[in-house]
């Protein structure tokens, strides 16, 4: 349980970071999820208007049931169909944001990591390059997110279960998926893959959803979500720190520390130790 309470505390550090570092730093991070926010908005009420539509155009073989049944049967798939649609937009808000504020939020886990200390230096690649292989990561993560949607739409038809357990595992996954996405941004600069991202944050289960399900519950609510975003990625740098620890500087290393003088006295192509010259054959 302690590792739940951490990673609670690291979207709380992350949201009091980003708030102590004035206006126009929020004001520019703001803009990305501002934008997928109308993204979004857009496509969940068209999804709305169309559900009826789609149901009956996925139940043909309802067509001639009597009442109520062929009600029950399209209003239960039509809930369902907007809640899968809801349930992929929290899963991908922060992927398509983080997508879009690429530049931006890469510099907010770099500020973090910079306060902390022990700042990695982060690959040198050109910004199209960063684009092309945060979407690629974010398409698999989509990918993976849906397969455990489509799994808990069919399992929300089981009774009892699909209407209690169903929805709190789906919050369960919105957030570790969630949580993988934000932390992304600090551990791509660590040059962890996706792989062993997945791999690091399922060992640390209950630290993940500790950061990531309070976020989930969050993003539901459209505003908030655009509001909490920034602390979120300065939160999931803290959590990446913890996940993959900074590497403390050998000694003398930076000018600093015993030898450091010799050692930036010595020529820069003199071998050292020094090695004793090689007497003549014969």
């Amino acid at each position: 349980m302690r590792d739940l309470g951490a990673g609670f505390g690291y979207l709380v550090k992350g949201q009091r970071w980003v708030s102590r570092r004035g206006s126009r730093m929020r004001t520019g991070l703001l803009l990305p999820p501002l934008i997928t926010l109308g993204l979004y908005a857009v496509a969940l009420v068209v999804l709305g208007f169309w559900a009826d539509d789609i149901t009956a155009w996925a139940t043909p073989f309802a067509d001639g049931w009597d009442s109520p049944w062929q009600g029950l049967l399209r209003t239960t798939l039509t809930v369902l169909l907007f809640v899968g649609g809801l349930f992929f937009a929290v899963v991908s808000f922060a992927a398509v944001t983080l997508l879009v504020g690429q530049p931006f939020y890469e510099a907010l886990a770099e500020r973090v990591d910079e306060s902390e200390g022990g700042a990695p230096a982060g690959p040198e690649l050109p910004l199209w390059r960063e684009l092309l292989i945060s979407a690629w990561d974010s398409l698999r993560v989509l990918l993976w997110a849906a397969l455990f949607g489509a799994a808990l739409f069919v399992l929300g038809f089981v009774p009892v279960v699909g209407q209690s357990v169903v929805p709190v595992v789906g919050v369960c996954v919105s957030g570790f998926f969630l949580a993988v996405e934000l932390a992304g941004v600090a551990l791509v600069r660590r040059g962890v893959p996706l792989k062993e991202r997945f791999r690091l944050l399922r060992g640390r289960m209950m630290l993940t959803l500790g950061f990531g399900v309070p976020l989930a519950l969050a993003f539901l609510v459209p505003f908030v979500a655009v509001f909490l975003m920034p602390g979120a990625v300065a939160g999931a740098t803290l959590l990446a720190r913890e996940l993959v620890p900074p590497v403390a500087e050998p000694p003398g290393a930076g000018g600093e520390g015993p030898g450091a003088a010799d050692a930036s006295a010595r020529p820069a192509t003199a071998p050292w130790p020094p090695v004793p010259p090689v007497p003549p054959a014969g």
